[in-house]
C-alpha cells in the first residue's frame, strides 16, 4: 500500500526578503551597521521607483529650505513648485473685463448634411438627413428649458433640409428629455447663401453654374475651336481640383479668380447676418445651416489659418459678448475644432467698399 503524496510544505521560517531589508535598513540608520559599502549596496538594490521616490522626498525636504532663496539659486522640485505657484492665478483667473461680459447670441454656423453631388442643387441623402437628424437630437440635450432658438438657412435644397431635420431631430429630443423651449422654424437667410460665380448670364452658385459651364465645355472640346472665355477657364480649373480627388475650396481661398465672389466678401456678409440676427433675437441660440465654402473661410478670417474643410453637420461656433450697459456686441469667440479665438466684431458700416475704380465708398475725407 502506497502512502499518497502530501502536499507541499509551505512553511517559512526565514525572514521574508522585504523584511528583512527594511530591518537591515533600519539598524543602518540606527548606527548598528556601520558600512558605507552595505549602504551603496542596499541604494543600489532599492527598484527604481523607490529611488525616485527617495529622491523627491529628498528634494521636497530641500525645497522648504529653499524658499527663501531667489527663483535663479533653487534646483529641481523647488523651482517647479515656485514657477508653478508664480503662474497659478494667471491659469485659472479671466481678465476682469471678460467677466463682466454678458453673452448675447450663441450661434451655430453648420455646414448641410451629406449630399448626392454638386453638379444639381440635389438634396440630402438619406445618411445626410440621418446627420442632420441627429445633429439636432444632440442639440436638444445642451439647451436648457425656456431658451429661444432660431433656425436660419442658405437658399439651396440642401441647406434647407440641413435645417429642417436638424428641427425635427430637436422635437424629437425635447420630447424625450421633457424640455419646454422656444424654437423659431427655419427660414431662409440670404446673408448666409454659398459664395457666388458671375455667369453671362447672372451671378449664381457656384453649384447652379455647373450645368451651364459643362454644356458649353463640352461644345469647346468637341469643336476644338477658339479659345475659351475666362469665366469658363475659371470654372473648369475649380471643378478639375475637385474631380482630380484636389481641394477646390482651397483653391477658392488661395488662388485670386476673377469670376468668384472673393472669399473676404463671404466674411464680411456671414458678420451681417450673424449681427442681424443677433439684434433681432437678443439671448437666442441661432442655428445656421450652409456651405462648407463660406463656414471654412470665416474660421480662416477668424483663427488666421485654414483648420480645414468642415465635415458634413459639423459647425463653427460664434459666441457673440457685450459689456455691461451696452447692447451692441464688442467682442466674440470663433471656435472651431479645439480652438478659440477671441476676435473683434467688425463695425460693418465702417469697412471700406471696394469697386474696381478705387472709389471707396463711405470713406471720403476719412483718414487711412
Amino acid at each position: 500500500m502506497t502512502d499518497t503524496p502530501s502536499s507541499k510544505a509551505s512553511d517559512r521560517f526565514e525572514t521574508p526578503h522585504y523584511l528583512a531589508r527594511f530591518r537591515q535598513r533600519a539598524r543602518q540608520q540606527n548606527g548598528s551597521v556601520d558600512s558605507a559599502a552595505s549602504a551603496v549596496d542596499d541604494a543600489d538594490a532599492a527598484p527604481l521607483y523607490l529611488k525616485q521616490f527617495r529622491a523627491r522626498s529628498h528634494d521636497s525636504s530641500d525645497g522648504a529650505a529653499e524658499e527663501t532663496l531667489p527663483l535663479w539659486q533653487r534646483s529641481g522640485l523647488a523651482v517647479q513648485q515656485a514657477l508653478t505657484e508664480d503662474n497659478r492665478n494667471k491659469e485659472i483667473s479671466a481678465p476682469v473685463e471678460a467677466i463682466e461680459r454678458q453673452v448675447v447670441s450663441d450661434v451655430y454656423l453648420i455646414r448641410h448634411g451629406e449630399t448626392q453631388g454638386y453638379s444639381t442643387d440635389s438634396g440630402l441623402t438619406p445618411q445626410g438627413a440621418w446627420q442632420a437628424h441627429t445633429y439636432g437630437h444632440t442639440l436638444s440635450r445642451r439647451v436648457k428649458s425656456g431658451e429661444p432658438i432660431v433656425f436660419r438657412n442658405a437658399d439651396t435644397s440642401r441647406a434647407r433640409e440641413t435645417a429642417e431635420q436638424i428641427h425635427r431631430g430637436l422635437l424629437d429630443g425635447l420630447a424625450q428629455y421633457e424640455k419646454d423651449i422656444t424654437i423659431v422654424e427655419p427660414a431662409v437667410a440670404d446673408e448666409f447663401r454659398n459664395f457666388g460665380f458671375a455667369a453671362p448670364d447672372g451671378i449664381k452658385d457656384v453649384t447652379a453654374a455647373f450645368r451651364e459651364y459643362h454644356a458649353l465645355l463640352e461644345g469647346f472640346e468637341r469643336s476644338a475651336q477658339g479659345d475659351r472665355p475666362l469665366w469658363l477657364v475659371e470654372m473648369d480649373r475649380f471643378w478639375r481640383t475637385q474631380q482630380g480627388g484636389g481641394d477646390p475650396i482651397h483653391h477658392w481661398l488661395t488662388i485670386p479668380l476673377l469670376h468668384f465672389e472673393p472669399p473676404a466678401m463671404t466674411v464680411r456678409r456671414f458678420w451681417v447676418g450673424i449681427t442681424r440676427l443677433s439684434a433681432e433675437f437678443p439671448g437666442a441660440r441661432l442655428a445656421v445651416a450652409t456651405h462648407s465654402g463660406c463656414i471654412r473661410a470665416f474660421a480662416v478670417s477668424a483663427l488666421g489659418y485654414d483648420p480645414g474643410e468642415p465635415y458634413n453637420t459639423e459647425h463653427v461656433r460664434v459666441k457673440l459678448f457685450a459689456r455691461n450697459g451696452e447692447s451692441a456686441c464688442s467682442d466674440a469667440l470663433v471656435a472651431y475644432r479645439n480652438r478659440v479665438q477671441e476676435v473683434k466684431v467688425p463695425a460693418i458700416e465702417q469697412l471700406p467698399a471696394w469697386s474696381v475704380n478705387d472709389d471707396w465708398a463711405g470713406l471720403e475725407g476719412a483718414s487711412l
